[in-house]
């Protein structure tokens, strides 16, 4: 451990946070991660094998994905070298790569770790795969972003992707129970205080051991702080949202299918979790207006309405007034009545506008301003339907020769239960008058 020190300017009998010196020494010592680290884990199965191939760890912040890289090498006899993907370019990779090809002539292998993989361009990512191919180095890269979207996929198809969990309360009680053996003293914190703790570390477990060493700092060798003197005294943690990546299509994902489902309860913890965690309204307000006309149409019209009226009343009076008006529309989507009829006829009309190209009208529907347009036909036969009895002329107004379609078809919930009963109205007439 004495060179990790020395690169970074300590030496080795330096002060460390606790994070660092609570890390687990062998893989049995992670936690939350069974199914990789387990008995019957991927990890365990992969080394007793003897096999570690090139892998890539996706995960949210401080679930161990460091830790398990740098076990891994340990268990393996490889040299572990790390490098972040935010700090090194280019030379540095080359560098690495030139001191594994090095390591191998007097046979040893290296395991090159590479935090925030995603973060290098194709080009940086392509020129992993000729020593990951050969064998000079096994990789290990580490992301937070989901590597379909961000690993290229030729590099993509030479590693194994491996999920790492957030960590559950389980998992988190486990640390804080290490970190109270390493202190030797119980965490000095209400007993009512312990469970706001964990949440606030949001399955991050560095995050929850920083807070605990704030914690040990703050109450002293005697001291045991209250619920409000926790709360008072250390910094809530930011949501894990990143508004242009992976978690904001999961969560936006989450939301629709919520309004779809008819849950409105769930619908408002994942619009609230996309506030919280600092989504622009306007984007869920445009959202919300793509539901009503997708999931609901003409089952409800009125949720068409509420939606639009819900955006421009947010951008009236903005956050966090205007949050309340989406919110309103979030459980009035959810609650109305569901049909995907216009949504599927739009896409159908569309699919056959694209295969016809440029029929004409027939020339009944066409009007006639000019005597030429008279003389050619255009309006001839054509029926005012405010004239017949039924008030519907049952006349044809596809192009001639093109057969009569049917986009539009009604599912028979709320309001489309009476249009499905005047659409098959409308057709008996049209079949009488030919």
């Amino acid at each position: 451990m004495s060179d990790l020190f020395e690169s970074a300017g300590m030496s080795e009998g330096a002060p460390r946070p606790l994070a660092d010196r609570l890390r687990p020494q062998k893989l049995t010592e992670v936690v939350g991660q069974d199914h990789l680290v387990g008995p019957e884990g991927t990890l365990t199965r992969m080394l007793q094998a003897k096999r570690l191939s090139s892998i890539i760890f996706w995960g949210p912040p401080g679930v161990g994905k460091t830790t398990i890289a740098r076990l891994l090498a340990q268990e393996t006899d490889l040299e572990f070298e790390a490098i972040s993907a935010i700090f090194s370019g280019v030379k540095d990779l080359r560098a690495a790569f030139d001191r594994a090809e090095g390591r191998r002539k007097v046979g040893k292998g290296t395991l090159l770790f590479v935090d925030e993989i995603h973060r290098f361009n194709k080009a940086q990512q392509d020129g992993f795969l000729p020593f990951v191919e050969s064998g000079v180095v096994t990789l290990v890269g580490a992301t937070t972003e989901n590597p379909s979207f961000e690993i290229n996929g030729a590099l993509l198809s030479r590693c194994q992707v491996l999920v790492l969990k957030r960590l559950e309360d389980s998992a988190l009680m486990e640390l804080v129970r290490r970190a109270e053996a390493l202190e030797g003293r119980s965490l000095p914190v209400a007993e009512e205080a312990v469970a706001p703790i964990l949440a606030m570390a949001d399955g991050d477990g560095r995050y929850l051991l920083n807070i605990v060493e704030q914690i040990y700092s703050l109450a002293g060798p005697k001291a045991v702080l209250s619920l409000p003197q926790v709360t008072s005294g250390l910094q809530k943690r930011a949501p894990a949202y990143d508004k242009t990546g992976d978690g904001h299509y999961n969560l936006i994902s989450a939301l629709h299918k919520s309004v779809r489902g008819s849950d409105p309860d769930a619908a408002l913890y994942w619009f609230a979790r996309m506030v919280d965690g600092g989504e622009d309204p306007l984007y869920l307000a445009r959202r919300l207006v793509r539901m009503a006309s997708e999931d609901i149409g003409l089952a409800d019209p009125t949720a068409l309405m509420v939606a639009s009226e819900a955006a421009r009343a947010y951008e009236r009076m903005g956050s966090p007034e205007g949050e309340l008006a989406l919110a309103h529309a979030v459980i009035h989507l959810a609650t109305a009545p569901k049909s995907n009829a216009a949504y599927v006829a739009w896409k159908a009309a569309l699919s056959s506008a694209r295969e016809t190209g440029s029929l004409i009208p027939p020339k009944h529907i066409l009007n006639a301003p000019t005597k030429m347009m008279k003389d050619q036909g255009y309006g001839d036969g054509y029926a005012y339907d405010h004239d017949t009895a039924e008030g519907v002329s049952g006349q044809n107004y596809f192009p001639d020769g093109m057969a009569r379609q049917v986009f539009y078809q009604p599912k028979g919930q709320g309001r489309e239960k009476s249009i499905a009963e005047r659409l098959a109205w409308i057709a008996k007439i049209r079949e009488q008058k030919g």
